[in-house]
């Protein structure tokens, strides 16, 4: 059989998921491959049950936050200066968070799902994405119920009336609807800001890996759409303090608190979107391996084990024939000669 190197076009046919970089050694996308829902979900979200688990936990966790009352700061008369602003409707209404801080986020994680067909992505962006939003919603109202600070709107909720009354300690005697009182003592952090940096913060990070925003490259443009989501958030938390819902303090301490989880969440199941693998989990590249593994194993590769067996079998049968005319064939030569593109 001809020793050229016609059988490593067959070894370049199969669908690659990521190939060395000849300079640096680093792991570039080339041609992803496909693990999809039917084949590989059930697998995967049996082998993370119990992080859906601990998701149901943190669920129930923040609904009992949200029922138990939360502490009624002492509140005197001379406190009421920054305290009288107007009680006013939500800009940004409470439904509508999980809409555009979960649902959103979703569904751009399906459209890269339809593009690269990689289960492993979407389902630890989803994963990631609801311990981001969770984990942040239990600590905010955690927080809320222990701090008890009173809102920019205290005055009328606690008197709606006008009239103001307070006991020999000088603390005030509310007279005014029990829900508005109790929602008046959580003013911080804001709920709605650390949701939106939670989630829209999550997301970012998500579209800074998959569109490669810090590849060194320079595009601008890629740096804007990396800061919609951000800006979007940023509007929410002004929101709050225009409809004098939350002091300035409470807004900054909730997008800190909400970016800071969704930077730990998303790098649980992502590398940094900086880092030349950013485009992918980790677990895609383990399976990956694992794949690539099992076929390497049990399945030459295109028969180049069976082709390096007859190539030294050419360079004995030269050496016994005593012909020296030709430099003796190696795999490594050959495999030189692919990387520089001698097919």
């Amino acid at each position: 059989m001809p020793w050229n190197l016609p059988f490593f076009r067959n070894m370049f046919q199969q669908r690659l998921a990521y190939v060395k970089n000849g300079q640096n050694g680093r792991v570039r996308e080339v041609d992803l491959g496909a693990f999809y829902i039917k084949s590989h979900g059930t697998k995967l979200a049996r082998t993370h049950m119990h992080d859906w688990l601990i998701l149901v936990l943190l669920a129930i966790i923040e609904i009992v936050l949200n029922i138990i009352h939360p502490f009624y700061r002492f509140v005197g008369k001379d406190m009421m200066t920054d305290l009288k602003y107007p009680m006013k409707d939500n800009t940004v209404p409470i439904w509508s968070v999980p809409i555009y801080a979960v649902l959103l986020p979703i569904v751009v994680f399906s459209l890269f799902y339809l593009r690269r067909r990689d289960v492993h992505d979407l389902h630890h962006a989803i994963l990631g994405l609801l311990f981001s939003v969770l984990i942040t919603g239990v600590l905010t109202d955690a927080i809320k119920d222990a701090v008890g600070r009173p809102r920019p709107d205290f005055f009328w909720r606690c008197f709606p009336d006008g009239i103001d009354n307070y006991d020999k300690w000088g603390n005030v005697i509310c007279h005014g609807e029990d829900k508005h009182i109790r929602e008046g003592h959580k003013s911080f952090p804001s709920g709605h800001t650390s949701w939106s940096f939670a989630g829209l913060g999550f997301l970012a990070l998500y579209l800074s890996g998959k569109i490669k925003v810090f590849d060194r490259q320079g595009h601008i443009a890629k740096l804007c759409i990396l800061f919609l989501p951000l800006l979007m958030a940023s509007l929410v938390a002004v929101s709050r303090v225009d409809d004098y819902w939350h002091h300035w303090q409470d807004v900054f301490a909730g997008g800190i608190l909400g970016l800071v989880v969704a930077t730990m969440c998303y790098l649980q199941f992502f590398p940094a979107p900086y880092h030349s693998e950013g485009w992918g989990p980790y677990a895609y590249f383990r399976a990956l391996e694992e794949t690539n593994s099992r076929s390497t194993v049990g399945h030459p590769v295109d028969g180049v084990l069976m082709q390096a067996e007859e190539i030294q079998d050419l360079n004995q049968q030269s050496r016994r024939n005593g012909s020296y005319a030709f430099r003796q064939v190696s795999l490594s030569d050959s495999l030189q000669d692919v990387e520089v593109g001698k097919m």
